[in-house]
């Protein structure tokens, strides 16, 4: 897949919530995700089945209320951008919360290599 094609099917994936089954698809095997800060399983995710359980650990912890997903940012040849604008509601606690993230996604080999999310902390 190009760049575009794969930036295009992760951002479909993160509208329809299909995104943990697009991991095989668009992840390599030993992607790094990290993010801004300890959301208390550490800040780096190596591999898919990491990556994964991030993606559990979020959809068991939040509901999602309402949001927006940008169209992919592209910066040739190997990278590109996401903004998300969520409102999500701490399934445990009730509290609701606005996020706002932007998302860097590296690609080599046809596949993510390496995705960053940058948030206010």
């Amino acid at each position: 897949m190009t760049l575009q094609e794969i930036a295009d099917k992760l951002v479909d994936g993160c509208r329809t919530n299909t995104a943990v089954g697009n991991l095989e698809t668009l992840y390599a095997a030993d992607a790094v995700s990290v993010e801004a800060m300890d959301n208390g399983m550490g800040r780096e995710a190596q591999g898919i089945p990491a990556i994964r359980g991030k993606h559990e650990w979020w959809e068991s912890t939040f509901e999602m209320l309402d949001g927006s997903i940008s169209d992919p940012m592209m910066h040739p040849d190997d990278r590109f951008a996401v903004i998300f604008e969520l409102k999500a509601k701490n399934k445990e606690t009730g509290e609701v919360t606005d996020m706002k993230e932007v998302a860097l996604y590296t690609v080599a080999g046809g596949k993510i290599v390496r995705e960053e999310f940058f948030y206010p902390l």
